[in-house]
């Protein structure tokens, strides 16, 4: 591993709150902010303190966190027009959240100057430096946010350069090339960053990229690879319009592939379960195509690519998976071969081989399950169940000897309320318990878990991630089959389920019941 360090600057909390649907509660920043620490991020951008009394607060509660890797920055734009550095109330704010570095945006784009602020081309440079020199004063560290900064380089590179020089000769430690519209190319971005270190030797250059020709990621790492050493982003990538670069995709590519050091020793492998952690917080579901960290990451399908990781990871798999925190995934279906599936069976049982009577039947099996319209490769729980009765393994934990499903939509009421009923065996015991929910399987879910807890405690934990339905054969009409497939989580853990009927109901408690028992096996 090199010894080259890439410092790298998350702001989930300012550029990301600005992506669609993203809204943190105070709580929720606070926690997002012990994430990122724990994952070791140098630096996180914290919000804007004058833009509203949450981050105000926020920034007064965080000053008692016991950050061990972060540090805080505050987030401001240059003074206002027509106003002393000291006097503006927006930039005073900045210095009163208590960061040990404050981040200031400026324009670099003479058609923001001009048609947005409405100032002279003069003007806008004084009002970078008095902001700078002003807050310097007070703050350690000077973040200098060149907003604009290639486009305004692509319609008058000499005054945008002017901005950069100003800002550095004011006092800024680092300054950020910023690609605000998200339209440059990599080349583009190389070929400017190249005229910034060459214009102004020796400084300490960054880059803030937008992801709306999906491009963000590939600019950095062209700027990183010009010189830059300070890198923004969102660690899940959410964020204005297209959102920001995916730090979780872009910092294993860094430390990985090319030999940067952005995090603490030994920190990569929990990229992913922070990156989770952030995303869940953010209520945002993480994409499962996500590179590195995505569940389809390491998901290998077709029995030739099956056969050949299982031989030699290297044929089909870029990187180690434990490298990120992920795991490989060998999805079962009747394209996947038989390797993939000795490989799910030697989890349980060690000893069964290739030609073993299991794996023949297992084989057979499957193929008759998935003409019925059954998928388990994107529900290895359920397949793992699948192995375990074909195994003499199984044994069931409970019994639901009858459920009851009812859905009321009273007219004039805003909310559909569904009510179930289930009556399970433990043993030799019964139990009987309801639930209400907005819709009959949530309510099944919960009377099935309200019935089960009082024998298994840890089910208080359990609650569902995602639904999905499919409709097998549309031409059937009302009468298809439809396939569910549950997603469920204990906090710390996710696993999927399915279940297959022509009634939706008995398909969704089939993949419940898979997914409590399999929470209880494993």
């Amino acid at each position: 591993m090199s010894n080259i360090n890439t410092e790298i600057l998350d702001t989930t909390l300012r550029d990301g709150v600005q992506g669609e649907g993203i809204v943190f509660s105070l709580r929720d920043k606070l926690a997002v902010t012990e994430a990122l620490d724990e994952l070791g991020v140098a630096w996180i951008e914290a919000g804007n303190p004058g833009s509203n009394p949450k981050d105000m607060e926020f920034f007064k509660q965080a000053s008692s966190l016991k950050l061990v890797n972060s540090k805080l920055c505050a987030f401001g734009s240059t003074r206002k027009k027509g106003t002393k550095a000291q006097d503006d109330p927006l930039l005073r704010q900045l210095l009163e959240a208590g960061t040990e570095g404050v981040v200031i945006f400026g324009k670099s784009w003479d058609l923001h100057v001009k048609e947005v602020l409405q100032v002279t081309e003069e003007e806008n440079l004084a009002m970078i430096t008095e902001t700078i020199a002003f807050l310097k004063k007070e703050r350690s560290t000077i973040i200098y946010d060149a907003e604009h900064f290639f486009d305004g380089y692509k319609a008058n590179p000499s005054y945008a350069l002017s901005t950069i020089k100003t800002a550095i000769e004011a006092g800024a430690d680092k300054i950020v090339l910023c690609d605000t519209n998200g339209g440059v190319f990599p080349d583009a971005a190389a070929g400017a960053v190249r005229e910034v270190i060459k214009a102004f030797p020796g400084i300490v250059l960054g880059i803030h990229a937008h992801n709306d020709c999906g491009l963000a990621i590939a600019n950095t790492i062209a700027a990183v690879q010009e010189g830059c050493t300070h890198v923004h982003g969102t660690l899940v990538g959410f964020g204005e319009r297209c959102g920001n670069t995916a730090l979780a995709s872009l910092i294993p590519s860094l430390e990985l592939k090319m030999g940067f050091r952005c995090l603490p020793q030994g920190n990569l492998p929990r990229i992913g379960e922070l990156t989770r952690r952030v995303a869940e917080i953010a209520n945002v579901i993480l994409s499962d195509n996500m590179p590195y960290i995505g569940a389809h990451a390491f998901s290998h399908k077709g029995g030739m690519h099956v056969d050949g990781v299982i031989k030699n990871k290297k044929t089909f798999e870029h990187i180690n998976p434990a490298d990120v925190g992920n795991t490989r995934h060998l999805l079962m279906s009747e394209v996947g071969g038989r390797s993939a599936i000795v490989e799910r069976v030697k989890k349980i049982d060690p000893s069964i081989n290739k030609d073993h009577p299991v794996i023949v039947s297992l084989v057979e099996k499957l193929k008759k399950l998935e003409a019925e319209g059954w998928a388990y490769e994107g529900a290895d729980a359920s397949f793992e169940i699948l192995i375990r009765k074909e195994l003499g393994l199984y044994k069931p934990l409970f019994n639901i000897e009858a459920y009851r499903v009812l859905s009321e939509h009273p007219v004039g009421d805003k909310i559909s309320c569904s009510h179930a009923w289930v009556k399970v065996l433990v043993g030799d015991r019964y139990e009987i318990a309801a639930a209400e929910g907005v819709g009959p399987v949530g309510a099944l879910d919960c009377a099935l878990r309200r019935a089960l807890t009082g024998f298994y405690p840890n089910l208080a934990k359990v609650r569902l991630e995602d639904y999905k339905v499919r409709v097998i054969n549309g031409k059937e009409a009302t009468d298809a089959r439809v396939r569910v497939l549950i997603e469920s989580t204990d906090g710390e853990r996710c696993w999927s389920t399915v279940g297959v009927s022509a009634d939706i109901i008995n398909a969704s408690c089939a993949a419940l019941e898979d997914s409590i028992e399999y929470m209880l096996i494993s």
